[in-house]
């Protein structure tokens, strides 16, 4: 099997996982496959402080497994005293480090953490890479020693690059879903979600059907349209760069498409939609009963959820200003965008989540979302 071949086998993986996390252990099986690597672990969540640092999920792969044990080794016995943590959550951006580069010489000597992945998991001279998601979110990718050797080549280090903007892009739509209890259900079930608008297109790029949201958005006319049965953009700019994303993601001939993440920008002040393309394959039963080869997530921060705050905050023993805020938040907004529409500080509105998750025992953004969607009687995950 050719390069080519083997980087469109993990793209069209990695395509079904970003509508199935199960397929996960399928996709890193490939990774690892082509790489030459023993396994990788991921790890994505948000918060930058070590108070309000939350961990949505965090998996360790050998070939196609899953290996749970060896999660919760790491994180019963050397997560908190790992000296790398706090040094990978502020990496740029994109950019790749050397596991023996986080730690100091001394702690390379002395670290019972960096002795634990070296042995445990053959990861002492891994590939650190931290990248930016939506909602003030970042992933880990740590991407485990060699098979053969301790270094590292540059053919190994250019194709981890090169699958960087598709590793964000996966878990981007994952979140999507998640967030809109829509994560690994069935197509037509998948037009369901509420506060996210879902379209579903066809080879040609023509809109075959799409939910109340995403109708509502077109209808608007501000951000995205509808011309004829196809998806543009309202400005120039935009829509050339929609455009760009949409003939990427249904290439002609039966060509591998590839997704893809952008903003769309709008009038009067609205924050801009957030566009997710992502290639549907055909192996799934479900997606037959369709002429469906792409699904387009678009994502309104300023969308609200049909609850009145002073009934969330009635409804689930909040104060007034946690009831606005966890509404908003379920609307799509990041604690960024809340704070600038209730003209308070970040660490405020941050303070608020804690004493909500607090309240309700909940750990994630996803939960909190869920249990507020929960009152306009959206289905549960």
């Amino acid at each position: 099997m050719s390069e080519r071949e083997a980087f469109e086998r993990i793209l069209a993986a990695l395509h079904e996982v970003a509508l199935d996390q199960s397929q996960w252990p399928r996709a890193n099986g490939l990774i690892h496959e082509m790489l030459g690597t023993c396994g990788s672990s991921m790890m994505f969540g948000g918060g930058t402080a070590p108070e309000e640092v939350r961990v949505h999920f965090a998996w360790t792969f050998f070939g196609g497994e899953r290996h749970p044990e060896l999660e919760r080794l790491y994180f019963d016995n050397y997560y908190a005293l790992d000296e790398r943590v706090p040094r990978v959550r502020t990496l740029p951006d994109g950019q790749l480090f050397h596991n023996n580069d986080l730690y100091t010489e001394q702690e390379l000597k002395t670290s019972e953490a960096y002795h634990a992945v070296r042995t445990n998991a053959r990861a002492g001279n891994a590939i650190n890479v931290r990248l930016d998601a939506p909602e003030d979110s970042r992933i880990v990718w740590f991407i485990h020693d060699p098979v053969v050797g301790n270094d590292w080549s540059s053919t190994q280090l250019d194709t981890i690059r090169r699958l960087l903007p598709h590793i964000r892009h996966t878990v981007s739509v994952q979140q999507v879903l998640a967030n809109a209890a829509a994560l690994g259900v069935t197509m037509g079930t998948m037009l369901e979600a509420t506060g996210v608008g879902v379209l579903q297109l066809d080879a040609r790029g023509r809109i075959v059907v799409a939910n109340d949201r995403a109708r509502d958005l077109l209808r608007i006319g501000d951000g995205l349209l509808d011309r004829g049965g196809f998806l543009f953009a309202s400005t120039t700019h935009d829509n050339d760069h929609l455009q760009r994303l949409l003939n990427r993601a249904l290439p002609p001939f039966g060509a591998l498409g590839a997704g893809g993440s952008m903003l769309v920008r709008r009038s009067g002040g609205l924050p801009p939609l957030a566009l997710h393309v992502n290639p549907v394959g055909s192996r799934d039963a479900d997606f037959r009963m369709w002429p469906v080869a792409a699904l387009v997530l678009v994502v309104d921060p300023a969308g609200k959820v049909g609850i009145d705050p002073d009934v969330a905050a009635a409804s689930l023993g909040l104060t007034r200003m946690e009831g606005r805020v966890a509404v908003l938040l379920a609307g799509g907004m990041n604690v960024r965008e809340v704070a600038a529409v209730t003209r308070r500080r970040e660490s405020t509105i941050r303070s608020h989540v804690k004493h909500i998750f607090a309240k309700h025992g909940l750990s994630r953004q996803a939960d909190l979302v869920r249990l507020v969607r929960s009152l306009a009687g959206s289905r549960e995950a």
